[in-house]
């Protein structure tokens, strides 16, 4: 297939940053916006990042990875009906003196978000820090990052709380 024809196959930076927003409108207000921060302080911290976005079964998620394998991504924002989370995803081997990462599983820990300001913290930025530390494959020292939608699933949790 000529190049030309497989670079139209592609979806535009344009059409990729519109399927994203319409993900992120499947939530609740608050977590629409809350969502959105935390996107914009990480851009900001990994500007190489490739972001990738899964709409899955059970969550929302966006990677920061410095290529477009998914085993390369250092963190994520994951988004459910219940709230907002930053992901480490090799957190159970960084170091965290204040206790602050949860979870329990072989790799993955995560901090709760309640808001965007959290990643502000001294404790949350040295974590940050010893992520890409601990990162196999550095972000690239220039250049812009860029999204990339990696699948979305057909069947979805609800994005919002039930009423009670």
């Amino acid at each position: 297939m000529p190049r030309e024809a497989r670079r139209a196959e592609q979806p535009s930076d344009d059409d990729a940053e519109t399927r994203l927003q319409d993900f992120i409108e499947k939530f609740e207000p608050e977590h629409r916006t809350l969502i959105r921060a935390v996107r914009r302080k990480l851009r900001k911290r990994f500007p190489t990042a490739i972001e990738l976005a899964y709409d899955n079964y059970n969550f929302f998620v966006i990677g920061y990875a410095p290529t477009e394998r998914p085993s390369d991504a250092l963190v994520s924002i994951a988004a459910g009906a219940n709230g907002v989370g930053l992901c480490f995803i090799r957190g159970a081997r960084l170091p965290d003196p204040r206790k602050i990462l949860l979870g329990s599983g072989k790799q993955t820990r995560f901090i709760r978000l309640p808001s965007a300001t959290v990643l502000d913290r001294p404790e949350v930025e040295a974590l940050l820090a010893a992520a890409v530390a601990d990162a196999e494959t550095p972000f690239p020292s220039a250049g812009r990052g860029k999204l990339v939608i990696r699948s979305v699933s057909a069947k979805q949790r609800p994005r919002r709380r039930s009423p009670r």
